[in-house]
């Protein structure tokens, strides 16, 4: 049956699906004016700080000069003799050369009554001599010992400026006032015709300088009454009643920084049409965009008809192929009878590995087996040998009447006895995987009954022991028992290793709190560890002593005990000569551990 092929796309399904995909454009023209924005805030930022820096640079180059030239002997001749003609001349032309060399507007020297002694300006129709400036604020300041500050336009000149006043003194008396006048029309000549506007507002709001000359002193909020009264009075703008500035705040984005020391705003505005304008035009690329992927899915469409096309052709050759392999599935047949004898053949041979692997089980049991009885045989040497050591005292003893030393020896014998079981209990904990719950014990204890085992053989052996203990008792994370095991077995060795050295025969005990735990170092002066045992010392069965000497498990224990504890123990050979063997255990709590003694529940 031949398959019925889709009718061809038409356009009206394209224009339904473009009314779909319209509403994607929305998201992307959020996207688009979050960006642009963003970007611009960040280069009109950068804008702002350089104007800001330009406009403070030019105040502070001009804000000592009045404290400076107040001392200038001319200045002061002028206040002490203001009426001598030839005194006024010199300080009229110090104040116009110093003026001509700063690049100030101007510079006048004012008595304390406000009126003006000499200026720089003394030979123009608009010189300050002879006038009264003591009704702005920055004569006030500078009477009261303040630096003067001011902005406002020239009631003489009728220019605006920035005034800096300072008072000259004589002793601890006010003789007079310097002002100096800053020309800032030059720097807001600076900042040149772009599409961003800058503007600078005084502490009433009032625009007092901009890039766009209309703005000039408008008001940016309405004033108070008090706001207008001190306008009137001080005289900072060329009228007494600012217009208002009403800008529109969805027309343009504003960025703003404060400058404590004059109380000015400066603000940045840029219109909103640079962030429209990119807006717009990403909003058309994504349109653009969209056509694209609609004339892509209708090439798609009219590929679907040629695929289901080819389907159909495949299909007639599909079945062509299927009488092709209905003559191959007799030989598949026999291929599969041949697959299901190798099957049998593998189960079988399946059945014959799971019966070795029982019989290996079981050799791994009568080795355990054997591992626990040279175990117990390595582990109670010391303490059999103890108690043949305290039994032949005891019999001294006995022989010479003192009988409460024999009593001593005995129950020193009880106690071996119970020591005894308790390593016995352990060890076949050991060999069925029993797990204790580590306690805290007492270190220094441990260490000293491990001590007390060998004493007699450390004597014998006129082996020197060199203590380095804290005198502070250390808690670590062990088992009263398997501590004094893991001990008992490593000072042994460490006796043992010193029978092959001549005196003086040394054995040094140490440790040390760390952030992690506690360290315990054993140190000996003989021989120390070969390449091949250093790799090896851990491994059951492996000792560099005789037969006689020894089985190779007492570090294997050793090693087994400290990782049950969350414990390290490892090997190295000290720099100076001999073994030193270092036990990392962790800290544990100071007193009497809560928890059932390991010699109790073994």
């Amino acid at each position: 049956m031949t398959p019925t092929l889709p009718r061809r796309p038409r356009w009206r399904s394209l224009a339904l699906l473009a009314l779909c995909l319209a509403p994607l454009l929305w998201p992307l023209e959020h996207l688009a004016e979050r960006y642009y924005r963003s970007e611009l805030a960040g280069q009109n930022r950068q804008t702002l700080d350089l104007y800001v820096a330009n406009l403070l640079g030019t105040l502070h180059r001009y804000e000592v000069l009045p404290q400076i030239l107040g001392d200038l002997p001319a200045l002061r001749a002028m206040l002490a003799a203001p009426d001598d003609g030839d005194t006024q001349a010199n300080a009229n032309r110090l104040l116009k050369n110093i003026a001509a060399q700063t690049g100030a507007e101007v510079m006048y020297l004012m008595d304390t009554s406000g009126k003006t002694l000499a200026a720089s300006n003394w030979d123009k129709h608009d010189s300050f001599v002879g006038r009264n400036f003591s009704f702005r604020p920055y004569f006030s300041e500078a009477m009261a010992g303040h630096l003067g500050r001011f902005f406002g336009l020239g009631t003489t000149s009728a220019k605006r400026g920035y005034f800096f006043a300072a008072a000259v003194r004589a002793g601890d008396k006010t003789i007079g006032v310097l002002v100096i006048k800053v020309d800032l029309d030059h720097t807001e000549s600076l900042w040149g015709k772009t599409p961003e506007q800058l503007l600078v507002t005084d502490h009433n709001g009032v625009v007092i300088l901009t890039s766009r000359p209309e703005w000039r002193f408008r008001s940016t909020r309405p004033l108070s009454d008090s706001e207008r009264t001190a306008i009137t009075a001080i005289q900072p703008y060329p009228t007494r009643d600012p217009r208002p500035l009403n800008l529109s705040p969805t027309a343009w984005l504003t960025q703003t920084r404060e400058i404590t020391e004059t109380g000015w705003s400066v603000s940045i505005l840029a219109p909103r049409t640079l962030i429209d304008r990119p807006v717009r035009t990403v909003v058309a690329i994504g349109g653009a965009t969209l056509l694209v992927v609609m004339l892509l899915l209708g090439l798609m469409m009219q590929r679907r008809r040629h695929y289901l096309e080819r389907i159909a052709f495949e299909g007639k050759a599909r079945r062509e192929l299927e009488g092709r392999v209905a003559e191959r599935t007799s030989d598949l047949e026999g291929l599969n009878r041949r697959l299901k004898q190798e099957v049998l053949e593998r189960e079988h041979a399946q059945q014959e590995l799971v019966r070795a692997q029982d019989d290996l089980v079981q050799a791994g049991k009568l080795s355990a087996l054997g591992t626990m009885s040279a175990s117990i045989s390595h582990e109670l040497n010391q303490p059999l040998a103890a108690i043949r050591s305290y039994a032949e005292n005891a019999e001294v003893l006995l022989d010479h009447q003192r009988t409460d030393d024999a009593r001593g020896n005995l129950k020193l014998i009880s106690e071996l006895t119970g020591r005894m079981a308790s390593i016995i209990a352990h060890l076949r904990a050991f060999a069925r995987r029993d797990r204790h719950a580590p306690e805290s014990v007492a270190l220094q204890p441990a260490l000293d009954d491990a001590l007390a085992l060998l004493a007699k053989r450390r004597r014998s052996m006129d082996v020197e022991l060199i203590r380095d203990l804290p005198a502070a008792t250390l808690w670590v994370e062990a088992g009263e028992t398997r501590l004094r095991q893991v001990l008992g077995n490593l000072l042994a060795n460490a006796l043992d290793a010193l029978t092959e050295k001549g005196p003086p025969r040394k054995l040094w005990l140490s440790a040390e709190s760390t952030g992690d735990g506690v360290n315990l170092y054993i140190r000996d002066n003989g021989p120390g560890f070969c390449m091949e045992a250093l790799g090896r010392a851990s491994e059951p069965f492996y000792t560099t002593k005789t037969r006689t000497q020894g089985l190779g498990l007492g570090l294997a224990i050793c090693d087994t005990l400290m990782r049950a504890f969350g414990g390290e123990l490892s090997f190295a050979n000290h720099k100076q000569g001999g073994a030193l063997i270092t036990l990392r255990l962790r800290a544990g709590a100071p007193g009497v551990s809560l928890q059932p003694s390991e010699d109790r529940s073994a």
